[in-house]
């Protein structure tokens, strides 16, 4: 068995009772402690544990004898200075009011135990291959009708990637920043909408944090402008970790491509596997389950959970899975999940969760709270939304070869070059609308935007110093 000092202890005494809000005997206390977090404490020296922390007004006691029970004080902070937690309806609650079950709460004091008392593990193929879809849940019945319930909009029965489009200026920010600071990028909401929406780079960011947001962007609108498209598959999700390490990988090459070294996780005692024939395999096997999945909600966080735990990726494999896990959501009209607002450390705790112990249960908790928030954000705004222009959404590709056409091609924005490339790409009926949208497009181009087009900063940059205009009159 393991040995603590007192202090971790007393941390992991008070994260277990904190998840029984009606009381928790000595008996069960000590069984939890060594069944769950391998810690054996001789009952006399977890009675002065537990003395201390009621001294302390960490704890309460209630009840005598064999009736004692120990609960946590409501309101009162429990284990880390930054963490509170409560204890209401049955759920153990930390920071920002996130719920955390019980199983959850279990979770998170094996994962709060120093690194030096966590057994190292490797990847288990095993957890992947244990998965059958249509057989295995990671939710519940109950819980995905609730999810649907709360995520349903008035455009279900409308093409793919209709509501996500309607919401499209506010999610891109969003999505965007949210995703980007649980990578510890420093950009605001307001930094990051003026940076999509004007192109203006915030003072005192550097460019990867830029680059970062840029790419997020670009990912985004691929997934909605291709929603009928998209699907879980390799080629999918190869080419959305390009789109999303672009220009921030070491290697340029391994920008889209299945990893071929040894990656480590700082904070964790987990170790990816090193081997890439079974990183090929079983990413495979990844993809092929997901797209087996039914339910749009059991699709979304079995991504979440299995694509980082496999590391298929040399980076940026969690923010892979976050804007992938949109795929089904948007395919379905459903709300998105923009992670607004989630917080870092109980993102990441529930990561440690997955790759340390093969429990989903705490990534779950976070899965959920994050959904319903995104629903309260998106579902509240729906009304005051404008209806995106059918012919946008039937030319998407099209104006994206134009203008790369115009940019790559160095061309200047004038009349002829519009109207020829209209001639090419559209059909006559919608020519000329198509040759306005070209028009404002090439107008309205500038640094912030370029990832739209799937252009890179250099080409904009010569393009643009040629000082082209448009005049179409």
């Amino acid at each position: 068995m393991l040995r603590i000092i007192a202090s971790e202890e007393q941390l992991l005494i008070e994260s277990i009772v904190a998840a029984y809000p009606n009381g928790i005997a000595i008996s069960n206390i000590e069984a939890e402690m060594a069944r769950d977090a391998n810690v054996k404490l001789n009952r006399r020296t977890l009675q002065r544990r537990l003395h201390a922390l009621v001294q302390a007004k960490r704890l309460i006691s209630e009840g005598e004898s064999t009736a004692l029970v120990y609960k946590a004080l409501l309101g009162k902070a429990v284990g880390f200075k930054d963490v509170s937690v409560t204890v209401s309806a049955g759920l153990a609650e930390t920071e920002r009011d996130l719920p955390i079950s019980h199983e959850g709460a279990r979770i998170r004091a094996q994962v709060r135990l120093p690194l030096m008392h966590r057994r190292p593990v490797g990847y288990q193929r095993e957890f992947l291959e244990a998965y059958q879809p249509g057989n295995t849940f990671y939710l519940s019945a109950s819980l995905r009708s609730q999810l649907h319930e709360m995520g349903r909009t008035a455009a279900l029965e409308r093409p793919a990637g209709t509501y996500a489009r309607y919401i499209l200026s506010r999610l891109l920010v969003d999505l965007s920043w949210a995703s980007s600071k649980l990578e510890g990028n420093t950009y605001s909401r307001l930094d990051t909408q003026n940076l999509i929406e004007h192109g203006q780079i915030a003072q005192g960011k550097d460019a990867i944090e830029t680059q970062m947001i840029l790419n997020h962007k670009a990912a985004i609108e691929m997934l909605i402008e291709g929603a009928d498209e998209v699907g879980f598959d390799a080629f999918t999700f190869k080419n959305l970790h390009a789109v999303l390490s672009q220009d921030l990988m070491r290697d340029p090459l391994a920008s889209g491509r299945l990893r071929r070294r040894i990656v480590e996780i700082s904070g964790t005692v987990f170790y990816p596997t090193a081997f890439p024939q079974i990183i090929e395999d079983c990413f495979e096997q990844l993809m092929n389950k997901a797209a087996a999945i039914a339910d749009p909600f059991e699709q979304a966080f079995f991504l979440m959970v299995q694509l980082p735990y496999l590391q298929p990726f040399e980076e940026m494999n969690k923010r892979v899975s976050r804007i992938g896990a949109n795929i089904s959501l948007f395919k379905n009209n459903l709300c998105p999940l923009s992670f607004i607002d989630v917080p870092e450390r109980a993102y990441l705790e529930g990561y440690l969760g997955v790759y340390e112990l093969n429990e989903v249960d705490l990534l779950r908790d976070v899965f959920v709270w994050a959904y319903e928030r995104s629903c309260q954000r998106y579902l509240a705004i729906t009304p005051t939304m404008v209806a995106p222009d059918p012919l946008k959404i039937k030319y998407c590709e099209a104006l994206i070869e134009a203008v790369q056409s115009v940019v790559k091609g160095q061309l200047r924005s004038e009349p002829d070059v519009v109207n020829q490339l209209a001639r090419d790409l559209v059909n006559e009926i919608d020519r000329d609308a198509f040759i306005k949208m070209l028009t404002d497009a090439l107008q309205q181009l500038h640094e912030g935007n370029i990832a739209r087009y799937r252009l890179r900063r250099s080409e904009y940059l010569a393009w643009d110093a040629r000082a082209p205009t448009v005049n179409n009159g």
